[in-house]
């Protein structure tokens, strides 16, 4: 799991962003294939039907494609998606708290980009 999908989350929310960034990294690769329901459910110490409700929702989005007795693949052109809305997501809803902090610490963000 990354930093973002604390225990305190839902365990929806944190099998969501556990898949999400598992795309963004490459880990799933457009066209390659998902895990099993039970293999992501023993993996993440979660109830398969909560995997399932995941998996669902991202087959609602076109991100997931179900392929009859082969399994769940991730769709064509899943990475790019994700990667817009949760760039998106990361200026509309972390960055300003970011900056905030940021400010609070009197961190230059040029300091920052120096460390790198």
């Amino acid at each position: 799991m990354t930093p973002r999908t604390t225990h305190e989350k839902p365990v929806y929310v944190r099998l969501r962003e556990t898949i999400t960034d598992r795309i963004l990294s490459g880990q799933y690769r457009d066209g390659g294939p998902l895990p099993s329901v039970r293999a992501l459910a023993a993996e993440q110490g979660a109830n398969p039907l909560t995997v399932a409700k995941a998996y669902q929702g991202f087959q609602d989005e076109g991100l997931i494609v179900v392929r009859r007795g082969v399994g769940m693949f991730v769709a064509e052109g899943a990475r790019a998606r994700l990667t817009s809305s949760e760039r998106q997501t990361f200026v509309d809803q972390e960055w300003p708290a970011i900056r905030v902090r940021m400010r609070q610490l009197g961190i230059d963000p040029a300091e920052l980009l120096e460390r790198s």
